[in-house]
């Protein structure tokens, strides 16, 4: 395969992405009719992949889909000598998470195999033959209902399904991916527009997303309606129905348990150890040292996928508001794909 013309057909495609959401829909060809179509049966299949969801993720991918940052990402590696064919298990948990580890495989001049995520059907195959088209053909792949004949395989799933999967793929060359979550850690001096950027990262995508953050520690003394003032910009979630379903019922559990917890009528924020939270929860808790919030990542690493904060902090973090725009070489689980494609 030609990497230089999978390179420009990418291009392409961003350039088409970025011009699609920029159209009026008066205006549409037959082309972008189709894809608008695609949107509308993704969302059918899948209500969390709203029109707004779904168009923020390809925002973030027409960003990305330059020349100049497509060089800039494969300059650090090399193009396999020989073709893998690698298997694809792909997540469904947001709108096109599969995508980098596709252009992975291709830029890597392996031949994705690809297992769709049943959340997520439609976009995916629509943009790679768009891909390939752009690409005048350079873009070899397979779409399949179970894998066979691959040579290494890429899998996403939850921590049960990461168990099977390591053993079905034990004799295989693997990349197996499993539960992670972020979160955020707060200095107490930010400002209205940074916890306003916080909210970004938590309520994209209903907080479906590896990247968004569902544990929050605060300095001892920080004011908790801060957040709620700053989140008011999401209250629009409680509007969809699934999320409206996780809100009632988490609320009602804490209730008749008589747990403690603050509400805004959206969100609830309670206190709690825990990494994990309930759709529709944020878990704070508050420190008095950074040690322990360093002890606490370090604990909590294998389960961490990024951290949001204050860069002065020195806790390798991202800014707030970036947790969903991730670059090309931000890798799920920090494990670097393009490594390993180099290699198997």
């Amino acid at each position: 395969m030609n990497q230089e013309k999978q390179i420009a057909g990418l291009c392409a495609v961003g350039k088409y992405i970025q011009d699609f959401l920029e159209k009026d829909p008066a205006s549409f060809n037959e082309n972008d009719l189709e894809f608008e179509t695609v949107l509308r049966k993704s969302e059918n299949e899948n209500p969390w992949f709203t029109q707004e969801n779904q168009r923020f993720a390809m925002k973030q991918w027409s960003l990305l889909l330059t020349e100049a940052k497509l060089r800039a990402w494969l300059s650090a590696y090399r193009v396999a000598a020989q073709a893998k064919r690698v298997g694809l298990i792909l997540a469904g948990n947001i709108p096109m998470v599969g995508f980098h580890d596709i252009l992975a495989v291709v830029l890597s001049n392996h031949i994705p195999v690809i297992k769709l995520s049943s959340k997520d059907r439609q976009m995916l195959p629509f943009l790679l033959r768009l891909w390939n088209e752009k690409s005048g053909g350079e873009v070899q792949y397979e779409t399949v209902e179970k894998l066979q004949d691959f040579d290494a395989v890429i899998a996403t799933g939850s921590n049960n399904t990461a168990r099977y999967l390591e053993y079905y793929f034990r004799d295989h060359l693997s990349i197996i991916r499993k539960n992670r979550t972020s979160v955020a850690v707060l200095k107490g001096d930010e400002s209205d527009e940074e916890l306003q950027l916080l909210a970004e990262d938590i309520f994209r995508y209903y907080g479906l997303g590896c990247r968004n953050v569902t544990r929050i520690l605060m300095p001892e003394g920080f004011m908790v309606d801060r957040l709620f003032e700053n989140f008011i910009g999401f209250s629009d979630v409680i509007n969809h129905n699934k999320y409206a379903n996780n809100y009632e019922y988490n609320r009602a559990v804490y209730l008749l348990n008589l747990e403690k917890f603050w509400d805004n009528n959206f969100v609830m924020l309670k206190e709690d150890d825990k990494l994990f939270s309930p759709l529709s929860v944020i878990n704070v808790s508050r420190y008095s040292d950074l040690d322990e919030v360093k002890k606490f990542l370090a604990a909590n690493e294998q389960d961490i996928q990024t951290v949001v904060a204050k860069a002065e902090l020195g806790l390798n973090s991202i800014g707030f508001g970036e947790a969903q725009s991730p670059g090309l070489d931000t890798y799920a689980d920090n494990v670097d794909t393009m490594r390993f494609l180099e290699v198997i």
